[in-house]
């Protein structure tokens, strides 16, 4: 009898221990989503497969032309989008070419689906 109250109660106390655990991973950030910039104005639930559709598009610092350009991107370099600000501009990560591992924005008009 004292056996059995000993697992019940070992088992109540695991349940809990993994709902207190579950709440916990499920509300916490993704480290993407916390370090997007502000200037972001849709958020995309799941990064975006994109690549660039243009020749020759300047990744910049933030979204507009007046914002230093970080770098080159050609045509066909592969592009991941986390968000964009009013469908203008598109923050992401170069994944592909001279400029991969940069993060920065690029011109709406300059990107398309790489699906």
């Amino acid at each position: 009898m004292k056996l059995r109250q000993n697992l019940t109660r070992s088992l109540a106390a695991t349940a809990l221990g993994l709902s207190v655990i579950g709440t916990g991973i499920a509300t916490a950030p993704t480290a993407s989503a916390a370090s997007l910039p502000k200037s972001c104005t849709t958020e995309w639930t799941s990064p975006q497969k994109m690549e660039i559709t243009n020749s020759a598009v300047h990744l910049r610092s933030g979204p507009g032309a007046k914002y230093t350009s970080l770098g080159i991107l050609h045509y066909d370099t592969q592009f991941t989008e986390y968000c964009n600000k009013d469908s203008e501009w598109s923050y992401g990560k170069v994944t592909s070419g001279p400029n991969r591992g940069k993060k920065g924005w690029v011109k709406r008009d300059y990107v398309g689906s790489n699906g």
